[in-house]
Order: structure tokens, then sequence, then C-alpha cells
């Protein structure tokens, strides 16, 4: 089974959508290893970002990602990273196909609701920046899920 790291946005969590796309996560067959909300610090913010440090949108990315609390999770599944980037949809909420997370969700390309690894190995790092091994809860024990 293959891991990988979402996360609900300051704008889905504003807009009291945190609870809906719990329930479209676990409905599209997915296992919650680990879930906690935190509000990134600007430090925090800029290392998981760190990536795009170059690009022009950086800066208002992480004055998004610092403007309220964001839920992290960890999801199992078979090809998890595919899978749940299917369920997000496209970056741009107006180009994602019907009843993906951003086209329910998602204001617009800045404001899109979700975050999800891209790589399997993306994944791993991601993990790891916001929970410890700890943290995890091990698959067998793993009895949330959705009627």
């Amino acid at each position: 089974m293959e891991q990988t790291l979402g996360l609900i946005k300051p704008d889905a969590i504003a807009a009291g959508h945190a609870g809906k796309i719990i329930d479209h996560i676990l409905k599209a067959g997915f296992q919650i290893r680990g879930l906690k909300m935190i509000h990134l610090s600007r430090t925090q913010a800029e290392a998981f970002y760190a990536v795009h440090r170059e690009r022009p949108f950086f800066a208002d990315l992480v004055e998004f990602m610092t403007s309220g609390p964001v839920i992290a999770f960890v999801l199992q599944k078979e090809n998890a990273v595919t899978a749940y980037r299917e369920l997000m949809g496209a970056t741009d909420p107006a180009k994602a196909a019907p009843n993906t997370l951003r086209a329910l969700y998602g204001q617009n390309i800045e404001r899109n609701a979700v975050h999800g690894s891209d790589s399997v190995e993306n994944a791993q790092r991601e993990i790891s920046f916001f929970f410890t091994q700890a943290e995890l809860i091990p698959a067998q024990s793993l009895t949330l899920s959705v009627a």
C-alpha cells in the first residue's frame, strides 16, 4: 500500500469545507493514517514550498499558506499518490474535472482548497515534514471509515 500527504488549505477551512473534503476522501476508499491541524509559521511554509522559491508566486503562496490553519493528513491506498491527485483535480479549479475536490471546493488557481504530493519520493519527504512515525496509526489499526 502506498502513502501520500494531503493538505486542506486555509481557504477551504475558512469556507467550512474541511469535513466535506475528508468525507469525499474516505468515500474514495482512502484510509487516513494520520491527521492534524496546524497553523504554519512563515519559516515552515517557506521550507515546505522551498522547491518553488525562485518562482514568481512563492511569496504569495507563503502568505496564503500562513493566513490560517491547514489540516495535514497521511492517506493510504493502492497507488495513493496518483489516486489522490486524480481526486484533487487540476490545479486550476476552472479546469478541474467535475466532482474533484478542486472543482467542488476551490476558488481559483491560487486558492484551490487542497494539496497533494506529486510523487512517491515527495510524499515520503512531505509526510516526514508534518508527521513523526509515532504519529502515524499502523495500518492494521485503521477503523476510520464513512458509512
